[in-house]
This record gives structure tokens, C-alpha cells and sequence, in this order.
């Protein structure tokens, strides 16, 4: 199997959920039927939300170009990234080195119905379009909340380690909310991944499309 390599520090708690769901996502029958993974887990990743929603702070990118670059030294054959909003940054990862890069927008998309998608995301990722033209080439019409402020507050919950029943309490009500004005729902913050079982309507969890798509890499 081929190695992967993960770009982490976006959210601790993010990259061992991905970790978790890889392990469940193989029926291993001993620890040699796993994926090989390479972790650089680097809090020292300068904020997303800083720099594209705020606009102040330093750039990612370069920090992200340089962790690539360290995943391919240790022996990294692929690079995967699970962060909806660093994706941005995508352009930078994939010069930094000729490994490639499992796009988790690619990978979402893939297996996301046509029609309104309600988006539960952070807003720098309506605000970099980041899944702009993949949404357009599959059909996809994104829908977004009108009021941005409780879907930051929520993950600005999370990344301060608070998953509990208030959290889990407001992710519902913002599905809800959303699933009143689409026919789907997209799950595209690794936060939010964490709150997924409050989710009543149909949905997709784009980490779980970027555990595909690392599974599918790694065996191929």
C-alpha cells in the first residue's frame, strides 16, 4: 500500500478523527492491513479564519508548502489535507512538491447529489469559492446561511475542545435550519464533523469523501 502523507495542526481534534475513521474504514485483520500514514501535526499553522475572514495574520500557505515538502522527505506518496478551508491554499501544497494531492473537494463532490446543497461550513469557504467550480461542473447549487456568526461561533466551540450536548444542541439546529432551504446537506468543516450524529436530515461529510478517496489511493 502506498503511504499518505496528512497535513494536520488545522484542528487537533479534526486530525484524529480522520485517523479514526481510516481505521474503521479497512477491515484490517492485523496491523499490517492498515493505511500507512505519515502525520505532521503542526499547531503552528497560522490561523485560516485570521487571515481569509478577518484579513489580518500571516499567510498559510508557505507554513503548508513546508510541511508538504516534509511529508515527502520522510516518504510521503501521496499528501492529503483534512481541512475544508486550507484548500485555498491547495495551489501552494501542490507546487511544493510532485506528490499528489487528494483533493477533498474533488472527492466530496464525487458522491454529492445534484441540486441545492446546504452548506455547513466555515464561511471562508464561501469567501474563497473554494468548491465554486466543482459545484458548477456537477450540477450543484450551494446554499448558504444567512447569518454567518453562528456557524464561526460554533467552530471557534470546537477548535476550543467543546463538543458537548450545548454543541451538539446548536449543530442541530443549524442543520435544521438549513435543510429547510436545500435538498442535501454538506458537512464541510472537520469541526463540524465532530457533531455530526446531532444531524437529523440527509447529509455528506466531506471527511468522510477525503477517507474514500485516501483509502482508494492507498490500495490502488
Amino acid at each position: 500500500m502506498k503511504t499518505v502523507g496528512i497535513l494536520g495542526g488545522m484542528g487537533p481534534e479534526a486530525t484524529i478523527l480522520l485517523m479514526q475513521r481510516l481505521l474503521r474504514a479497512v477491515p484490517a485483520r492485523d496491523d499490517a492491513g492498515h493505511i500507512p500514514l505519515i502525520v505532521h501535526q503542526n499547531p503552528a499553522v497560522p490561523s485560516r479564519i485570521a487571515r481569509l475572514i478577518d484579513g489580518v495574520g500571516e499567510d498559510p500557505g508557505p507554513v503548508l508548502a513546508a510541511m508538504a515538502r516534509d511529508l515527502q522527505a520522510a516518504g510521503a506518496q501521496g499528501l492529503a489535507m483534512p481541512c475544508n478551508t486550507a484548500h485555498a491554499y491547495a495551489p501552494q501544497i501542490m507546487a511544493a512538491t510532485p506528490l499528489q494531492f487528494l483533493d477533498m473537494r474533488t472527492a466530496t463532490v464525487a458522491v454529492l447529489p445534484p441540486g441545492r446543497v446546504g452548506m455547513l461550513a466555515s464561511p471562508a469557504v464561501r469567501m474563497t469559492g473554494a468548491f465554486q467550480e466543482v459545484f458548477k461542473s456537477a450540477g450543484i447549487d450551494p446554499v448558504w446561511p444567512q447569518d454567518d456568526a453562528p456557524v464561526l461561533a460554533l467552530i471557534r466551540q470546537v477548535k476550543a475542545g467543546d463538543t458537548g450536548p450545548g454543541a451538539m444542541a446548536e449543530m442541530a439546529r443549524l442543520a435544521e435550519q438549513m435543510a429547510d432551504q436545500s435538498d442535501h446537506l454538506l458537512v464541510a468543516c472537520t469541526e463540524l464533523s465532530l457533531l455530526t450524529r446531532s444531524i437529523a436530515a440527509p447529509f455528506t461529510d466531506s471527511l468522510d469523501c477525503l477517507v474514500a478517496k485516501i483509502v482508494g489511493f492507498s490500495q490502488g
